[in-house]
Order: structure tokens, then C-alpha cells, then sequence
């Protein structure tokens, strides 16, 4: 009612105004002209407001002065950065149906396009048309504002006629800015939900992905802790049965340093860190079972600060490296030599650091024993994924000879579990 009411009275100004000059100009004579103005207003107020109520009607559900307003504002909460959101409503302007001229500024954010009207075009279809286009009408225009914010952008969307606004109080758009509020209104929803969807397969591929490395991991982790070189377990048993003969004290010595070696091999549950005593526990046991095979060529020495032995460390780790100081450092040299395992508690810019150094002075690094690097590169990874930067691993020549390999992480339970986090590696790889 009080749309047709706003109607009636604009032309009827303006009818009274045509009046004044009419009566102006020719003195009242005329009365049939300004009759037929009168009644010829009245039809058109009627035929155009009741075919734009209609167009409102068919493609909103409710009908009020906003919607039956020739300019529509429309407020959105984009969850995209701003560039990204600028892109995705470009995207949604230029496919709306007829788009003609499209500006847009990416720096200041903004867009403008120039829409034609339902069945305009270069070539008027009927008096109505043509009518519209003489009085500059023939197109809507769209303006689109972005403002970032922190995580979000806010998005204006202004729809509305290309001509001026003292026009709408005469003239009617036939619903076609709301339909195009419309439009990009499910173009943003659509294109939202699409990237929605997208980024929630990708987490749901992450987790997936994340949850099988993990169970790899820990699948590898506990064959590494359950692995031990056949050769090493042969030979030692061999030297066993021979002792049991020759010298039965040296044999139960054997045994009982193998059995240790074994218990701390043994498969520790997930949620288990060593600790770097049972590493150094396991080392012992080899070491002392390898002394029985080389004699007097191996001496090793041990120096672990107090309160070191009770902190969190990687398993296989340590016994990685003496492996490989023996296996590449000390058993080629014919004189064998000697190891030394050195624990220390320091502070840094990161707080307390526990550095573990393993050193022999064997052959050293050379291109005859420097083995495929394969253990080193998994105790690397190894530190990245359960320290991240905290950690480090170094390895540099020892003096006079040999080899010394450092490993320095944090002297607490990290955030991130060792044992999930693990790149397993057999304990007898070659560095």
C-alpha cells in the first residue's frame, strides 16, 4: 500500500507541476491534454508498480519496503583474507548473466560492473525499453567494498539503477537489483562452502595421512626396539658356548650382559620415552659383550654429569652411533682404540640442553668406511620431528684421530612424543 501510495504521490507532484506550467503557458485551455496526462500517470503508476511488486514477489519470499526498494545493500563476514576474497567476487561479477563493464582495483579493494536489465540490449525490444533508455536506465550497477580485517573480510555489496535517485521515486527497476543481491549472495555462499568442503578434505586427508605415518612409525619403531644384528646375537652366542668350555666365568659374564642388552631392546609402549640411562644401560652391555671379542683393542670410557642419566632420550639413538664408531671406526684399525661416551647438562638461549657426545679414535672419515650416511640422516629427522628446531646433531673429526658425533635437545620431556614422531632406523645401519 505504501509502496503504490509513494508512487501515486510522486506523479502527482509532478502532475501538479505540469499543471502550474501548463496553465502557465496556455491559460488553462487545454483541459483534455492535461486529463489524459492525469489518467495516462495513473496507468502507468499502476502497470509498472504492480509488475515490480510481482518480480519481488516471485523471487523473494517476503515482501517489505527493502525489498521492494530500487537499491539494495547487502553486509557480509567473509572468512578469507582480502585478497583472496577479491578474487573469489571478481569471479562471482563476471559471471553474472550479461555483465558488461567490470573495474576493478585491487589495491584499494573495490569493484564496479555494469549490469543490463532483463530483455535490454542494443536493440530495444519494445516502447518500455525504450523509454528506459532515454531516460538513462537501461543498466544497473553493482559496487562491491572489501575491508580486512584480523582473519575475516567484510564485504559490502551495493546493487542499484544507474540513474539518479530522484529517479526511484517515479521509476521502478522490475526487481532486477534484488535479484542481482541475490545472486551474488549465493555466488559468495556457494563459492564459501565450496572452500569450506575443500579445506575440510584436505584436514580429513592430513589427519589420514598423519594417523598412518604415525602407526608406520610406531609399527617401524617397535621392529627396530625387537631387531638385533643376527651376526652380533650369533657371534656372541658362539663366544658363549666356547666360554661355557674354556672359561665358565667369562661365559656367565657374557650372558648376563647379553640378557641385559636384550631386556633393554625389548618394545617400550607409545606413550614411553627412554630415558638416558636405559640408553646408556644398553650401550654398556654391548660394549661389554664386543670386549669379549676384541679384548684389549676396545677401552671404553663413560663421564655422565649427575641427574643426566634420569632425562628423556630418543631410543636406538645412542646405540646407533657407538655402532657405528665401532663397526666403521675401531674394528678396521688394527689396534682397535678407544670410545668414550660424554653426558652433560648445559644452559643456552633455549634453557637447559642435555648434549650427548659419542667419540672413538679410530680410522676417522674417509671414503673407505664412511658407510651410506643412512643412519645419520634418520637420527636428524628423528631429532627434527620430536624436537623441531630445539634439537641438533653434529658430527666432526676427533683428535688426534677418529670421530666425534654430538646430539644436543632439550633437558625435558619434549611436546611431541619421540616415539611418534620416529624415522625408524635398524641400530646396526651404517652411518
Amino acid at each position: 500500500f505504501f509502496f503504490f501510495l509513494r508512487l501515486f504521490l510522486a506523479w502527482a507532484c509532478g502532475y501538479v507541476l505540469f499543471l502550474s506550467l501548463w496553465n502557465g503557458l496556455f491559460g488553462g485551455r487545454g483541459e483534455f491534454i492535461t486529463l489524459t496526462f492525469l489518467f495516462l500517470g495513473a496507468g502507468f503508476v499502476v502497470v509498472t508498480g504492480s509488475s515490480h511488486l510481482r518480480r519481488v514477489r516471485l523471487t523473494t519470499d517476503h515482501v517489505d519496503s527493502t525489498a521492494l526498494s530500487n537499491r539494495h545493500r547487502r553486509q557480509y563476514e567473509v572468512p578469507l583474507e582480502a585478497s583472496t576474497a577479491f578474487d573469489m567476487l571478481d569471479a562471482a561479477v563476471r559471471e553474472l548473466p550479461g555483465v558488461e563493464v567490470i573495474t576493478s582495483a585491487r589495491d584499494s579493494l573495490q569493484l564496479r560492473a555494469k549490469v543490463p536489465r532483463l530483455g535490454s540490449g542494443s536493440q530495444p525490444s519494445d516502447d518500455w525499453q525504450k523509454f528506459q533508455e532515454f531516460l538513462g536506465i537501461r543498466r544497473n550497477q553493482i559496487g562491491i567494498t572489501i575491508m580486512p580485517n584480523e582473519s575475516t573480510s567484510s564485504v559490502t555489496v551495493v546493487c542499484e539503477p544507474e540513474n539518479r535517485a530522484w529517479l526511484d521515486w517515479f521509476l521502478v527497476d522490475d526487481a532486477t537489483n534484488l535479484e542481482n543481491a541475490n545472486a551474488l549472495s549465493r555466488a559468495i555462499s556457494r563459492r564459501v562452502n565450496t572452500l569450506r568442503r575443500s579445506e575440510a578434505e584436505t584436514i580429513e586427508e592430513t589427519m589420514k595421512e598423519t594417523a598412518t605415518q604415525k602407526e608406520l612409525a610406531v609399527a617401524k619403531l617397535g621392529l627396530l626396539h625387537a631387531q638385533v644384528e643376527p651376526h652380533f646375537l650369533y657371534n656372541t652366542l658362539g663366544s658363549a658356548k666356547y666360554l661355557v668350555k674354556t672359561d665358565p666365568d667369562k661365559a656367565e659374564a657374557m650372558l648376563d650382559n647379553l640378557i641385559l642388552y636384550l631386556r633393554n631392546s625389548l618394545p617400550r609402549t607409545e606413550d614411553v620415552l627412554a630415558t638416558l640411562g636405559d640408553e646408556l644401560d644398553r650401550v654398556h652391555a654391548y660394549l661389554e659383550i664386543l670386549r669379549f671379542r676384541m679384548g684389549n683393542r676396545l677401552q671404553t670410557h663413560m663421564d655422565v654429569a649427575d641427574g643426566a642419566r634420569a632425562l628423556p632420550f630418543p631410543t636406538m639413538m645412542l646405540q646407533t652411533l657407538v655402532e657405528n664408531a665401532i663397526k666403521h671406526g675401531l674394528e678396521p684399525k688394527s689396534g682397535g682404540g678407544n670410545i668414550w661416551l660424554l653426558a652433560r647438562v648445559q644452559g643456552g638461549q633455549q634453557g637447559e640442553q642435555l648434549v650427548v657426545t659419542v667419540a672413538d679414535d679410530g680410522l676417522g672419515m674417509n671414503t673407505h668406511n664412511q658407510g651410506t650416511g643412512i643412519g645419520h640422516a634418520n637420527i636428524r629427522e628423528r631429532l627434527k620431528l620430536a624436537f623441531g628446531d630445539k634439537a641438533a646433531f653434529s658430527i666432526a673429526a676427533n683428535f688426534p684421530s677418529g670421530v666425534a658425533a654430538t646430539i644436543t635437545l632439550p633437558a625435558s620431556r619434549p611436546a611431541t612424543n619421540a616415539t611418534t614422531a620416529t624415522t625408524a632406523t635398524t641400530p646396526t645401519e651404517a652411518a
